[in-house]
């Protein structure tokens, strides 16, 4: 069991912070803007809340797709506030334990808890470098989700989360080997 309060919270606070003005800004996700990516953090909140209780049903059947036009209006509030939900419910020893359901996939709960907590760290450090805000995560927790990843970047590209890994060397920080394996550039830059 991790706690995932302080990557969702940090995640949360980097949403919060988005101006409108970026919101069709380009992202190190090549094919989605920073509305897109906010659409997306706010559906894999719900989707992986669903998860951790077990509530297996339309949430927890598909992955949600990034569509920057079907953003909430109060995104900026309601975003964060499914993140601290997220957290809360991963709080319970119950959703990481027996098995569950994400994007329509049955996993154990353990797995499944590894994986939000990844995308939520991934998709974080996004929407931080393209809106030019910094994005720190606690070394245990960026342990964990670059061992995630790199089990997953041995598999291959991942739609969504995961390309082909981008060349970096073993003494680069933990935060940016995990953005490297997840087929971003760790220098990429706003333009």
């Amino acid at each position: 069991m991790m706690d995932l309060t302080q990557p969702c919270r940090r995640t949360g606070g980097v949403l919060a912070n988005v101006d409108d003005s970026l919101l069709t800004a380009p992202t190190p996700c090549s094919d989605y803007s920073v509305g897109d990516v906010l659409h997306h953090v706010g559906g894999l909140a719900l989707a992986f809340t669903a998860s951790a209780r077990k509530d297996l049903g339309p949430l927890t059947g598909s992955p949600p797709v990034p569509d920057a036009s079907q953003l909430d209006d109060d995104w900026r509030t309601r975003y964060p506030a499914r993140l601290t939900e997220l957290a809360s419910a991963w709080g319970e020893p119950s959703a990481w334990q027996g098995m569950t359901r994400i994007a329509g996939m049955d996993m154990p709960g353990e797995a499944v808890g590894v994986v939000g907590l990844t995308e939520v760290v991934i998709h974080g450090w996004d929407l931080a470098r393209a809106t030019g805000q910094t994005y720190d995560v606690d070394p245990a927790i960026a342990e964990a989700v670059l061992a995630n990843v790199a089990q997953f970047a041995a598999q291959g590209p991942v739609d969504g989360l995961l390309g082909p890994a981008v060349p970096i060397g073993d003494d680069a920080p933990v935060l940016d080997r995990i953005i490297a394996l997840s087929g971003r550039d760790p220098a990429w830059r706003a333009p």
